[in-house]
């Protein structure tokens, strides 16, 4: 696995993070995902998020959830909140730069934890779920944030929560616009070298 993670650095040294004005503006989105039950020590699932403007993510986080989840739709409600937390600070943020942006849309392939950001009452099997996670109905009905669904295929966060094929990381890099940089971007050597750094940072 180590030797793994070590031909796929060095075969995308050249790879970075491309934004463009051009490309949906100053709109913020995003995509959610979580596995469940992955850490197989704890049984804990794992939370990801990332969120793109200007044709790149700007943003994006994979992280084992503090709890146990019951059920997939509660590992994926977890991290949907996890998700709105960070829309928010970011959408705080972009009114800062005076960037007022509508309604915050997060994807999610998992139509239960749609349901249940849409539906105020309590159901049986998840009555227990932490109300701290419940503020992401709140979010919705005030019009800051949109949950819609996303057919796994297209699920750009995929790649922050478990292992993925081939086919399916390359979807999610291209979703977040992590492209490999033309030569002429890289002319003279010192620049090369510090962009490099600068560049492999990015690299997803």
């Amino acid at each position: 696995a180590a030797k793994r993670v070590l031909r796929y650095l060095k075969g995308t040294t050249n790879y970075g993070i491309k934004y463009s004005a051009e490309a949906n503006g100053y709109c913020l989105y995003g995509f959610c995902d979580a596995d469940y039950a992955g850490d197989l020590d704890s049984r804990r699932s794992t939370s990801g998020y990332v969120f793109i403007m200007s044709g790149g993510a700007i943003s994006w986080m994979s992280r084992v959830q503090r709890i146990v989840a019951l059920s997939t739709t509660e590992a994926e409600y977890i991290a949907l909140a996890e998700a709105a937390k960070e829309a928010f600070w970011l959408r705080q943020l972009l009114v800062d730069l005076s960037l007022k942006q509508a309604a915050t849309r997060i994807l999610c392939d998992n139509q239960g934890a749609i349901k249940l950001v849409g539906n105020p009452e309590f159901h049986q099997r998840t009555k227990h779920i932490d109300v701290r996670h419940n503020f992401i109905r709140d979010a919705q009905s005030d019009g800051k944030i949109t949950v819609q669904y996303v057919d796994t295929k297209k699920q750009a966060a995929g790649f922050l929560t478990k292992l993925l094929n081939s086919p399916q990381f390359v979807m999610c890099r291209e979703t977040v616009n992590c492209v490999e940089f033309a030569q002429q971007f890289r002319a003279r050597e010192g620049v090369d070298r510090v962009t490099s750094c600068v560049l492999h940072s990015c690299v997803l």
